[in-house]
């Protein structure tokens, strides 16, 4: 009797550790739980979606581990689901300004910076229709604006504060801010006439020219903003640090074939990636602080 007692008691323990609260959760990286990666809305949802798929599975060819990816609608949710508890995603290709909110709230680390054109730095431009009259940022006073998310570091925070040195207060002096939900979606809507003018990264106009064969004769750059540091990839702060180190390690060996360039290029123009913490931010942190800014300013 005391034999089938104890021999119960294992069988409810065993059974209380596998389906307590469901199924017993399995590990990160298998097939049942796999590591989330989240993309933000850089161009056309499709062709980024694509890229980011292709990559992940190169990932688990590399890796043996297993990846889910999603472009999301916006960056603040990205930010939002590395900060769920248990996390929401677990890796995210965050640009500049999306990173630095990220980090500051300490739900992200960067361990990854792209690279374009052979620098890990890029620019933003503001863009207007050819003949619209408007030939200096001053000209945009009591003008429509488009942006591809407000907390685009290219299309709206280095734009915002580079209107605000010209004497234009985007708060007072644009007639609207529309989001256009993607760098794409901005050059179109200035080719379009839905806005007078907008802000990208440099050179996001070819990404349409597809569509808009004219576009890089009818939509001009009239500014130029300094450089920024390029997006990349970040993973959220409970990443075991050896699995961390696997996948890094694995992008980084990735990148240089050319099936990983073809894929990385597809979701987001990169031709390589270098390994960067989060002091590589520091130089855009002291922009910041010198317009007067805090990143709770932005995000208010």
């Amino acid at each position: 009797m005391k034999k089938i007692t104890i021999l119960v008691v294992l069988v409810l323990l065993i059974s209380s550790a596998l389906f307590a609260g469901g199924k017993k959760e399995m590990p990160l990286g298998s097939e049942s739980n796999p590591i989330i990666w989240s993309f933000v809305p850089s161009g056309e949802m499709e062709r980024v979606a694509a890229g980011a798929q292709s990559v992940a599975d190169l990932l688990h060819d590399k890796t043996g581990l297993y990846f889910k990816t999603n472009v999301a609608t916006e960056y603040a949710g990205v930010i939002e689901a590395l900060s769920a508890k248990p996390p929401a995603a677990h890796m995210a290709s965050l640009a500049t300004f999306a990173y630095v909110l990220a980090a500051e709230r300490g739900v992200a680390e960067a361990a990854l910076v792209s690279v374009r054109f052979g620098t890990p730095t890029y620019n933003g431009q503001i863009i207007v229709k050819k003949d619209s009259g408007i030939s200096k940022i001053a000209d945009l006073k009591g003008k429509s604006f488009g942006r591809p998310d407000p907390l685009s570091t290219s299309g709206w925070i280095i734009p915002m504060l580079t209107l605000r040195a010209a004497g234009v207060n985007p708060d007072k002096d644009l007639k609207e801010v529309i989001d256009a939900g993607s760098h794409d979606a901005v050059v179109a809507a200035v080719y379009n006439g839905d806005v007078d003018g907008g802000a990208t990264y440099v050179d996001a106009r070819t990404r349409v020219e597809k569509n808009f064969p004219d576009v890089m004769d009818k939509i001009v750059v009239i500014e130029v903003t300094p450089d920024i540091p390029n997006d990349g990839v970040q993973f959220v702060k409970s990443m075991p640090k050896e699995m961390r180190a696997t996948i890094v390690k694995a992008l980084l060996e990735i990148v240089k074939t050319e099936e990983g360039k073809n894929a990385l290029k597809t979701a987001y123009q990169w031709t390589d990636l270098t390994e960067k913490d989060d002091t590589f931010y520091d130089p855009f942190r002291q922009v910041l602080q010198a317009a007067g800014l805090s990143i709770k300013d932005l995000t208010k």
